[in-house]
């Protein structure tokens, strides 16, 4: 049983990391329920709608009783997450969680009198009875390790190398893209106000659309787009831009990669981990001299750079990470799950 408080219709990399886990984990044979806001009653989250808040979670706990799961991952620390989390914890039962985002930064982001130290004070009480606490990074390890975390375990993410393919011709004019939130977080303006040759499109939605669409009208604000047509806009568009300062890893930049599109990015946390300098992409304090030098990448050593990160590796790696119901570790290696699941 996977709980999640962010599902679909949400646009977001912690939803596209769910959707590709389900589909992988029944692939391999598994039986998979999810709980998530669409299975309860809610209200808009303040400040940002896109976000349903679950109020009628009283439910949480029978719905986990009559599955019965061998297993159950905890994907948020949202109302779902922490009424599975009280349920699980007051049975003595074992359960697996996920950091997906920094969500001590967004808080502050959003509210800067709200200091990190106490989202991360939130971030260790939710996690603290988990068995195996799943980040993305073994850089995110560290540093959550540091802020006082424990247990915790890599699960690195993927990329769909069938919906996203390179181009053989090379984008003939010059569009600079960003895919994601349309929010504080993320940095939006630090690469709409650069001086650029080309176009300027955005993919994506949230809460400074309307603000940031009315303040840079030259920029071409294209709202969500899905299946064919989001991956040719990453194949169509001369470089990625990647400004946040905050994500924990960065699903777009694997996905414009196997596109054939190269990143610019500032070099912080998510980019370093899925960049190689001057190969897939280019990193500098200088976001407009990243976007620049990104121009002259090679965009099939960009596509080869995104080849090994399936999403089928992704949940082995999540498998072995999985604590039994009763409470003890599943100890296998990733062979021993696929010939346990083949």
């Amino acid at each position: 049983m996977i709980v999640t408080d962010a599902w679909s219709p949400q646009v977001n990399g912690v939803v596209t990391s769910l959707q590709a886990l389900i589909a992988e984990l029944r692939g391999l044979g598994h039986l998979v329920k999810l709980l998530s806001p669409a299975d309860f009653r809610h209200v808009p989250c303040p400040t940002y709608p896109e976000i349903p808040l679950v109020w009628d979670v009283w439910n949480v706990g029978a719905a986990i009783r009559n599955f019965r799961p061998d297993c159950v991952h905890l994907a948020t620390e949202g109302p779902l997450g922490w009424t599975a989390r009280r349920w699980l914890k007051k049975r003595g039962l074992a359960f697996s969680s996920a950091i997906h985002t920094r969500f001590p930064e967004y808080v502050h982001t959003r509210w800067p009198r709200i200091p990190l130290a106490w989202g991360y004070a939130y971030l260790r009480r939710f996690h603290q009875p988990s068995q195996a606490v799943l980040v993305t990074t073994a850089r995110l390890r560290a540093e959550f390790q540091g802020w006082g975390l424990q247990r915790l375990q890599l699960w690195r993410k993927g990329v769909d190398l069938g919906r996203f393919q390179a181009t053989v011709e090379v984008p003939r004019r010059l569009v600079f893209l960003y895919v994601g939130r349309v929010a504080p977080e993320k940095n939006l303006e630090a690469f709409l106000r650069l001086d650029l040759p080309g176009e300027k499109q955005v993919i994506g939605d949230g809460p400074q659309r309307a603000e940031l669409q009315t303040r840079y009208p030259q920029v071409s604000f294209l709202g969500y787009q899905h299946g064919s047509a989001l991956a040719k806009a990453y194949s169509e568009a001369s470089v990625l831009v990647f400004p946040s300062r905050t994500d924990t890893y960065g699903l777009v930049m694997l996905e414009a990669l196997a596109s054939g599109t190269p990143v610019a990015a500032f070099p912080v946390p998510g980019p370093l981990d899925v960049l190689e300098q001057g190969v897939s992409g280019v990193m500098d304090e200088d976001l407009r001299s990243a976007c620049l030098a990104a121009l002259s990448l090679d965009r099939q050593r960009c596509e080869q750079a995104a080849q090994k990160l399936s999403w089928r590796a992704s949940a082995l790696e999540f498998l072995v990470q999985q604590p039994l119901l009763d409470g003890e570790l599943v100890e296998v290696g990733a062979e021993k799950v696929v010939e346990a699941t083949a």
